[in-house]
């Protein structure tokens, strides 16, 4: 699949926002962060800042940016709808939970509500591949768990960075290591899954013809490049995929297990610059069925 940038920025960015939202309302009302309303308030614009970058970012890719509102009406039937609406009411106890806290000077238990409607919106974001029955390396059992658990990762991190400002326990960086880790186990589990090619279909599959021989296009479909192999034919070499990979997993998840005890702010930013990486991997190692019809093997 194609990897547009808007999209990558998307799920790393607003996955990181929403992963500080849930740190927050989960942590924040059982005084286990700092209690100063500076903080609170900090912490909440800087994660509701990357949520709504991160939302802008992904209205690049339409061909009508303008009409990204209409996504919500298709909600019984589509996750990228049911997203929409969970993004936008994730913004209520968000903001709701910053003014308290400014005003109060004390977290609020409406903290949880927002905790709950982040890890929902993520959620969605990640069942809108996994939905893709055609995409074998999207309909892949790790591939929920591995947004939610980079969401909570990536989010811990950031927050980490903030709470270092005022002299916080380091509890949350070892938390958000233990993270990294877990989500590294499960992305070597996704990698390992979709290597071993397991769902890959052929011509013959499509054609129920495989009994008679091997199956080759004798002409193409096209006589120039169309749209679906704009979208769904882009081809990475296995070498630079390999290369790749060795780069998201030292700088989104090892370098942040070695420095979020000791340099929050630091593992934060490998950690989304290692899961930039990760994400233009999960797109442009897909490949979508549609593609036999253009000559692909398998």
């Amino acid at each position: 699949m194609h990897p547009a940038l808007s999209v990558i920025l998307f799920t790393t960015i607003s996955g990181a926002g929403y992963g500080m939202l849930f740190w927050l309302g989960l942590l924040a009302p059982f005084g286990l962060l700092p209690v100063e309303a500076g903080f609170g308030v900090t912490a909440s614009l800087l994660a509701l800042a990357l949520v709504s970058f991160g939302l802008m970012s992904s209205t690049l890719h339409l061909g009508h940016p303008e009409r990204a509102w209409r996504a919500a009406s298709q909600w019984r039937t589509s996750w990228l709808s049911r997203e929409g609406i969970a993004s936008l009411i994730a913004y209520v106890p968000a903001v709701l939970f910053a003014l308290l806290w400014l005003i109060t000077g004390a977290p609020g238990w409406v903290g949880l509500a927002s905790t709950a409607t982040a890890a929902i919106t993520v959620a969605c974001t990640a069942m809108i591949y996994v939905s893709l029955k055609p995409i074998r390396q999207w309909c892949n059992p790790y591939v929920l768990p591995i947004y939610l658990l980079a969401a909570l990762f990536s989010g811990g991190a950031c927050l980490a960075g903030v709470a270092t400002f005022w002299h916080a326990s380091s509890l949350l960086g070892y938390a958000s290591g233990g993270l990294a880790a877990v989500t590294l186990a499960a992305k070597l589990a996704y990698w390992r899954s979709i290597d071993a090619g397991n769902g890959n279909r052929t011509p013959a599959d499509a054609t129920g013809l495989g009994k008679l021989g091997t199956l080759r296009v004798l002409d193409p479909p096209n006589t120039e490049e169309n749209y679906l192999q704009r979208e769904m034919g882009y081809r990475i070499a296995r070498k630079h995929a390999r290369r790749l990979r060795v780069i998201a997993v030292a700088l989104g998840f090892i370098a942040p297990i070695l420095l979020l005890p000791f340099v929050p702010p630091v593992a934060a930013l490998a950690a989304l610059l290692g899961i930039l990486i990760e994400r233009w991997l999960f797109f442009a190692e897909a490949t979508h069925t549609v593609m036999l019809y253009y000559g692909r093997a398998t």
